[in-house]
């Protein structure tokens, strides 16, 4: 950059180094990517050519490559490291919590280097993101509510803040309390895809399925320009709801054909993003019995999985493709994949190795799952298995609760059947409208 060094501002009103409009205004471009989970995160790089000695511009093109190309992320970010001397205090913070995610600094320092930056300023909504991201990948909704509870006195009316604040509120229970959220952000912008999901979620627990149904179909028109994991994680609810209120498989397959699987024949498509939510909506097929009518669908996918490239991109990718490489019958690829993931803990701190445990054991239980040893799955789970508990492996309740479904089937299929009525009956004690677990119930009382 010639010449003296300018201070500008960002959309939040925070100071940015920088002599070139045009940079700060793609930095903001980038931030509206970020909060409306949009395609073209990538504009961030197009704010870095404006200006490539700038700090803030470069430590956020580092954290956009970090998951795609790290040695280019690398040298981004030792641009911005280089010229942090006449950086401002905002980007001097913002450097420190992007350096610590790429550095591996563990998760409870990065989450608090994310709540510096938020004290100091607290309008920076596309941190508070990032911030909560590391929340959910902690199993910590109390953290990331604590987080947008901490900068929302400067937010009342900004747009995205109450999806923000809804989606840890439904995960900490407290669903009247979620639902009112999601409806103020959508009182702000009805197209904010986070609230969307968010009263999905509500609607969901509340087992309003068609009422969930209606509302995300009529929202859907507003998905188009979102990433692949927002859209296709909408039609996912989407198509959880049809399955739960007694739809016909064929509108399940609808969604699954041209909202799921056709996202991968974009050339932007994010495919392990794809991947984890056509996998969980699979699982669902299969614990109720009905993956034999789905022709090869679960194959062409699970064929997906057979190239590493998505392998440890996600802990509950990585378990959803153990089950799916089980099932079809891609045995020593699954025993791969399991051995790939006890290696990856291993080689993880002490304490990470501690909390993540349960995903191994999980992992290696949905591998028995998967090839039909049910005694061995229920062996390694052991008695008091409850998915509740494995909020680490990142994974919301209702992604988790599939897990529970898995846990009642090998329960009766090891002659465990009056556990499984007991652990039905709880479940139903907080979901009582959920069809499948009555029906399953039902079912189970006639057999004995």
């Amino acid at each position: 950059m010639e010449g003296e060094s300018t201070v500008k501002f960002d959309r939040w009103g925070s100071p940015v180094t920088t002599t070139s409009d045009a940079c700060i205004s793609l930095i903001n471009s980038y931030y509206h990517q970020v909060l409306c989970y949009g395609r073209e995160r990538k504009v961030i790089m197009a704010a870095m050519e404006e200006d490539r000695e700038c700090v803030l511009a470069n430590a956020l093109a580092a954290l956009f490559l970090f998951s795609r190309d790290t040695s280019a992320a690398s040298r981004h970010l030792q641009v911005a490291a280089a010229r942090l001397g006449r950086a401002t205090s905002y980007e001097k913070l913002l450097y420190d919590s992007v350096s610590s995610i790429m550095n591996g600094t563990d998760c409870e320092t990065v989450v608090a280097l994310h709540s510096k930056l938020l004290r100091e300023f607290p309008r920076d909504l596309a941190s508070l993101n990032r911030a909560q991201a590391l929340c959910f990948y902690m199993g910590r909704p109390d953290l990331s509510l604590g987080l947008v509870e901490q900068v929302l006195p400067e937010n009342q009316q900004e747009s995205y803040i109450y999806g923000m604040l809804a989606f840890p509120l439904l995960e900490l229970g407290r669903m009247s309390d979620a639902e009112i959220s999601a409806r103020k952000g959508l009182e702000i912008n009805k197209s904010d895809p986070w609230s969307q999901h968010a009263l999905c979620h509500v609607f969901q627990y509340e087992c309003h399925f068609r009422e969930a149904v209606k509302f995300m179909e009529e929202c859907s028109p507003s998905w188009i320009d979102c990433s692949s994991f927002m859209y296709t994680h909408n039609w996912w609810h989407v198509a959880l709801c049809y399955m739960d209120g007694h739809s016909p498989l064929n509108r399940i397959l609808d969604i699954y054909d041209r909202h799921i699987w056709a996202e991968l024949q974009r050339d932007d498509a994010d495919c392990a993003e794809v991947y984890l939510n056509a996998l969980g909506l699979w699982l669902r097929v299969d614990v109720r019995g009905w993956i034999g009518y789905t022709g090869n669908r679960l194959r062409n996918l699970a064929n997906c999985l057979l190239n590493q490239e998505s392998w440890h991109v996600d802990w509950l990718l990585d378990l959803l493709s153990v089950w799916a490489l089980a099932h079809i019958g891609e045995i020593p690829r699954a025993e791969d994949l399991v051995k790939s993931i006890k290696s990856r803990l291993y080689s993880m701190s002490q304490k990470k190795q501690q909390s993540l445990h349960k995903g191994v054991l999980l992992a290696e239980a949905l591998f028995e799952y998967g090839r039909g040893d049910y005694q061995h799955a229920y062996d390694i789970l052991g008695p008091d298995f409850n998915a509740n508990n494995f909020k680490v492996i990142g994974a919301s309740d209702e992604q988790l609760d599939v897990f529970n479904e898995v846990w009642y089937t090998i329960l009766l299929n090891t002659g465990y059947t009056s556990k499984a009525i007991g652990e039905i009956e709880k479940r139903l004690q907080h979901r009582s409208g959920v069809p499948f677990l009555w029906n399953l119930l039902v079912f189970t009382l006639m057999q004995i």
